[in-house]
């Protein structure tokens, strides 16, 4: 994106349209003048400038949920900037994945509100977490458990008398479950298992 050609408002501002660069999940509305653009570029974070407290302000700094950035595109009018992301944590300050879903997401939105949840406690660890205990095992421990569960879902699919799509759906979601932790321990995001699918599909 050409910073150059951004149009700020008479304050020197421009909104920033941040949305998930895995669900397309419109996540929260900033706004940002030079200092936060540039910022944003430098570091591959998202920063933004505070209107309430007239100061710098990077995503995160106090909560933890950052945003790494992908991708940052400027409108036609060259007056609204858009941030696709990678979020580490929800981006909502009332724990919401976004602010405009209050009630919660569904679909893709839903899995990416298990993988913010997954990747918070891979990083922070937290005594009594499921999650923090595959991950304090090391890679083997999530391993044992997406051969485990991926031998539940074939089993469900082989034998139709016992639950039929319901269970498959249940074993399903705890295979998926488990490779997330698994992609978490390892460093991997969903984000670039999308980006291999979507150069296959090319």
């Amino acid at each position: 994106m050409d910073q150059a050609a951004v149009r700020y408002d008479p304050n020197g501002l421009v909104p920033v349209v941040v949305q998930d660069s895995v669900t397309a999940q419109v996540l929260m509305v900033a706004y940002a003048n030079a200092e936060a653009l540039a910022a944003t570029v430098d570091t591959g974070e998202a920063h933004f400038w505070s209107r309430s407290r007239n100061e710098l302000w990077r995503k995160g700094a106090t909560s933890g949920n950052t945003m790494r950035v992908d991708q940052m595109n400027l409108d036609c009018d060259a007056d609204t900037v858009l941030l696709s992301v990678t979020p580490t944590g929800p981006a909502c300050h009332t724990g919401d994945i976004s602010c405009f879903s209050p009630d919660g997401a569904e679909g893709f939105a839903a899995l990416e509100r298990l993988w913010s949840t997954i990747a918070q406690r891979a990083r922070d660890l937290p005594e009594g977490s499921y999650t923090a205990e595959l991950v304090r095992g090391g890679v083997d421990s999530p391993s044992r458990k997406v051969m485990e569960e991926a031998t539940e879902v074939v089993l469900a699919a082989k034998d139709q008398d016992s639950g039929g799509p319901d269970r498959i759906a249940e074993e399903s979601a705890d295979l998926i479950y488990h490779l997330l932790v698994l992609l978490a321990e390892r460093g991997t995001t969903p984000r670039q298992v999308i980006d291999v699918l979507n150069e296959r599909a090319g």
